[in-house]
């Protein structure tokens, strides 16, 4: 349990986003920017933590953004996510984007983000969030996934902070 909260289970969060690539879309290669994408993906996994948590939320992060296939003008972008893990006030989401062409129905996955959102209370500060429950074994994986990924991000935070309390880096935002 989280911040007091009942667990809720990750398929409860499930959501999908649907959008239509069109011309105004492409970049100087003529396939869609990744910057479209992203965006995309940034709103399929404000939907899955607005739905884990009740509560307003803002995006505090996106751990990683592979693209490994382009999405060309005239696909649909699908965008699949979902709740992998919850913290006190933070949620990772997991976004699987895939292309498909709307004449004959083929997919093909081409994208992945970890996008970390935080609740919101009323007066704008974070507020606690319900634990995920993962059902299955694949959801369970996601799970221990994101908190290897979180683990990493917070060691990594405190090496920068540790050597910016030396003098290195001081500059730096």
């Amino acid at each position: 349990m989280t911040g007091g909260l009942e667990p809720r289970p990750a398929s409860a969060s499930c959501s999908e986003l649907i959008r239509w690539a069109g011309v105004q879309d492409a970049n100087t290669a003529g396939f869609v920017h990744g910057g479209m994408v992203m965006k995309t993906c940034d709103e399929a996994a404000a939907i899955a933590a607005i739905r884990h948590c009740g509560r307003r939320v803002v995006t505090a992060g996106v751990d990683r953004m592979t693209f490994t296939e382009p999405v060309y003008v005239g696909e649909l972008l699908n965008c699949f996510a979902s709740v992998n893990a919850a913290w006190h006030t933070s949620m990772e989401i997991g976004v699987r984007v895939e292309a498909e062409n709307p004449r004959t129905g083929e997919r093909r996955h081409t994208s992945t983000a970890y996008v970390t959102m935080v609740a919101l209370d009323d007066n704008g500060k974070p507020t606690a969030v319900p634990g995920v429950l993962a059902e299955n074994d694949a959801e369970r994986q996601r799970q221990h996934e994101a908190e290897l990924r979180r683990a990493n991000r917070l060691a990594e935070r405190d090496q920068i902070l540790g050597s910016r309390g030396r003098g290195e880096g001081a500059a730096l935002p």
